[in-house]
């Protein structure tokens, strides 16, 4: 159990470092990189979850992991699956089986989604995505939405410099 206490701390920490030196560090990451010896992507993921939970609505008795499982989700509906994470004392795991098992009310995804359009791609990427969804042991469609969230987060914050 500690150590697992200590990889939590350590992703927090990191994440938050990543985000608090964005405007002052422009090779964070490098730095990041080499001070801590992960890949840039798991860096990048630190700080994507940390930007997505502010320190007061993190759970000290969930982990990072559990986090990163509902951090696509809107506030909301992360403080619910948390809640019942907490409440339930769930594994990670749990969680997630439990997040795939659910159904989103009809009306309620009509009002609150929007389809975007279907796109022309070739199929060379569309495998290369979905290997990238499956090591990162998501759906490929939550994937891109992950994906293309993340981009969005990096443009409006290089923007709003």
């Amino acid at each position: 159990m500690q150590l697992s206490r200590i990889f939590d701390s350590s992703a927090w920490c990191l994440g938050d470092w990543l985000v608090c030196g964005q405007e002052n560090y422009a090779d964070r990451y490098v730095r990041a990189i080499d001070a801590a010896g992960l890949d840039y992507q798991t860096l990048r993921n630190y700080a994507w979850v940390t930007r997505r939970f502010q320190l007061e609505r993190r759970r000290e008795m969930l982990s990072f992991q559990h986090h990163a499982e509902v951090a696509a989700l809107d506030t909301r509906e992360q403080d619910h699956w948390l809640d019942r994470a907490e409440e339930g004392r769930w594994s990670r795991n749990e969680l997630r089986r439990r997040l795939r098992g659910t159904k989103p009310d009809k009306k309620a995804a009509a009002e609150s989604t929007s389809v975007i359009p279907r796109l022309a791609v070739a199929r060379e990427r569309v495998e290369r995505w979905r290997a990238a969804a499956q090591q990162a042991d998501v759906h490929l469609e939550n994937w891109m939405v992950l994906i293309l969230d993340r981009a969005a987060e990096d443009i409006l914050n290089t923007k709003s410099k």
